[in-house]
């Protein structure tokens, strides 16, 4: 049967909405209208009232399958909304800290003579021709 208005029906679309924590994710699968914005669907999953301590710290990051985007982007059908977690540690010091804790344990000994690969390579082979011999 046709409807009597000319107003076409969309189906709902099926989301994701996914926090994940050290020891445990949080996922709610919701159904909502097209043209919903990401922070509307936050806003739908409950996720500030499941989550409040981290809804009250500055504005949350959020993405689609790992690519950063704003709350007022719109989603598609099957679109899994990541709730990202601030940053404990800043990375580029954690990367100096590695190096330098690489760099001290690298101790050479500065007068061993240096192995050339050219000499080494005609010992074994005056070594193997001597075997065979």
């Amino acid at each position: 049967m046709k409807t009597s208005s000319g107003a076409k029906t969309e189906a709902p679309l099926s989301i994701q909405v996914v926090y994940a924590q050290a020891d445990e994710a949080w996922l709610k699968t919701l159904s909502v209208a097209p043209g919903t914005t990401v922070g509307q669907a936050l806003s739908d999953s409950g996720f500030a009232q499941e989550f409040p301590a981290c809804t009250a710290e500055a504005s949350l990051a959020v993405g689609l399958y790992g690519q950063v985007c704003s709350s007022d982007r719109i989603l598609a059908d099957g679109d899994r909304i990541e709730i990202y977690r601030p940053l404990v540690f800043d990375p580029m010091e954690s990367r100096r800290r590695r190096a330098q804790h690489r760099k001290a344990f690298m101790i050479k000994a500065r007068n061993r003579p240096k192995r050339r690969k050219a000499k080494m390579a005609a010992a074994l082979a005056a070594g193997a021709s001597s075997e065979n011999g």
